[in-house]
Parts: structure tokens; C-alpha cells; sequence
């Protein structure tokens, strides 16, 4: 069974930064995973990808910003943010790439509020 636990969102001003954390079960350490972003009144959308050899990838409003590295012996993912921006205020939740993209019913975990403030 899948559980997916993220931590470490809170609000900060402009140009900070914060760590997020998640941390998984009944995921393989063979599956590429992902963080995502949920934006008020916006579809989720993913904003880091990492492979299991870790490569990773961006969107572009965020590539230069923030960081994608997991940690396979402890079954955990970390998302490093620097210079955030009120634009990136939402909920950030992480996932495993294939089952987000085939299972229309994936389970997701609570997520963590990120709030930027102007």
C-alpha cells in the first residue's frame, strides 16, 4: 500500500527559501518520482522529476531555482527551494510518475502548503 507523506512548507517572504520532504512507502526505489504543485484555482501540475538513476528535470518556472534529489535507502524525496516567488504559493505534494500518469484514481498524500508573500 502506497503512503506518501510530505513536510516542510510554512510561509516565508519573496527571495527565501524552504525545504520540503517527503517521505514514501510501497513505492519502488525503481520508479521515477515527482513533485507537483497545486496552485489556488489551478490544476496540479508537476514542477521537478527525477529518475532512479537521478536525472532530473524542470519546469521552467522553476529550473535554476529548485532541486530535486531523493534519498533511495531511506525511501524519502527532498524538493530545495531558493529565491521562491508569491507565484509559487500552492500545495506541493509528491508521487510516483507512472502512477499519476495511468491511474485516474492515484492516491495522493496531504500535501504541504508553500505561501510566498510579496
Amino acid at each position: 500500500q502506497v503512503q506518501l507523506v510530505e513536510s516542510g512548507g510554512g510561509l516565508v517572504q519573496a527571495g527565501g527559501s524552504l525545504r520540503l520532504s517527503c517521505m514514501y512507502s510501497g513505492i519502488s526505489a525503481l520508479n521515477a518520482m515527482a513533485w507537483y504543485r497545486q496552485a489556488p484555482g489551478k490544476q496540479r501540475e508537476m514542477v521537478a522529476f527525477i529518475s532512479r538513476q537521478e536525472g532530473t528535470s524542470y519546469s521552467d518556472s522553476v529550473k535554476g531555482r529548485f532541486t530535486i534529489s531523493r534519498d533511495n535507502a531511506e525511501n524519502a524525496m527532498y524538493l530545495e527551494m531558493n529565491n521562491l516567488k508569491p507565484e509559487d504559493t500552492g500545495v506541493y505534494y509528491c508521487n510516483d510518475v507512472v502512477r499519476v500518469m495511468t491511474d485516474q484514481n492515484v492516491y495522493w498524500g496531504q500535501g504541504t502548503q508553500v505561501t510566498v508573500s510579496s
